[in-house]
């Protein structure tokens, strides 16, 4: 049955609304980062600078040398990565296809975890970290990045759509099982990779708490825990402040965009089969 085209009408032009309500925050941040100083904050604020102007990135990265701290995000993400799609595709595809004793029952237990906030257990990680001399050290940050209990489950539900036969096939043919997942398995596990990739880069990018806990020297913060000090120091600059919320937002941004259709993929397929 076709639909009417005024239901069809109301439909897009309730869409198109929604996405501009989305949008106009993001739109009006960038329009802000380009004001002079002050003109953000008067009233009513202006939509768009009478002037656009640079000095606002400028002052971010001469003045106030935040250049350091977007090096340092992009190489905790980057490290993050590696380390999430290591750990969890290697634990993912092991609990979809490998027997070992007690497969299921520590793969509930794991899923029991979910439920257990991410901030309960800074504490004591912190103290186990301090023991090991690993305070105020990238391999600090990185380590709770090693593995999510998300990202096997991700792993595992997208491995038990690829069928057995295919991998009995491959250990009759006399291939070891680290040939198999490298030849055989990744190549397939291609959307859920991405997919974890992106969740993994994005988190690590954006996290502020642990790495706020962890590093001390300020050479080593990353960007979030930079522009949280410098929105202390610069309380009035809201110009500036928009600014360098562009610079965080920018890249991941982009990175969402340019693999949104297997970030897509990899969350729903795969996912309901047991």
């Amino acid at each position: 049955m076709k639909a009417h085209p005024l239901r069809v009408f109301a439909l897009n032009a309730l869409l198109a609304l929604l996405a501009a309500l989305t949008l106009f925050p993001l739109a009006w941040m960038v329009s802000a980062s380009l004001m002079a100083p002050g003109e953000a904050s008067t009233f009513p604020p202006p939509l768009l600078p009478r002037e656009a102007s640079l000095g606002n990135y400028r002052a971010l990265f001469a003045a106030n040398g935040i250049g350091r701290q977007v090096l340092n995000s992009l190489g905790v993400s980057t490290g993050a990565t590696l380390l999430s799609l290591a750990v969890n595709l290697s634990a993912g595809y092991a609990f979809a296809k490998l027997r070992f004793a007690g497969r299921d029952r520590l793969f509930r237990w794991l899923l029991g975890a979910l439920v257990i906030p991410a901030q309960v257990t800074m504490m004591p990680l912190f103290l186990m970290l301090k023991e090991m001399g690993l305070v105020n050290t990238v391999a600090g940050v990185l380590v709770p990045w090693l593995a999510s209990v998300f990202g096997i489950f991700l792993v595992r539900q997208y491995t038990l759509s690829i069928p057995d036969e295919l991998i009995e096939a491959a250990r009759m043919d006399g291939a070891g099982e680290g040939r198999i997942f490298v030849s055989i398995v990744l190549p397939l596990l291609k959307p859920v990779v991405v997919t974890l990739a992106v969740l993994s880069f994005l988190g690590a990018w954006n996290d502020f708490m642990w790495p706020l806990i962890v590093l001390t020297d300020r050479e080593m913060q990353t960007l979030p825990v930079m522009l949280a000090s410098l929105s202390r120091e610069h309380v009035q600059d809201s110009e500036l402040m928009m600014a360098g919320a562009v610079i965080t937002v920018l890249p991941v941004l982009m990175l969402f965009l340019a693999l949104q259709r297997y970030y897509l993929q990899g969350l729903t397929m795969g996912g309901v089969k047991q």
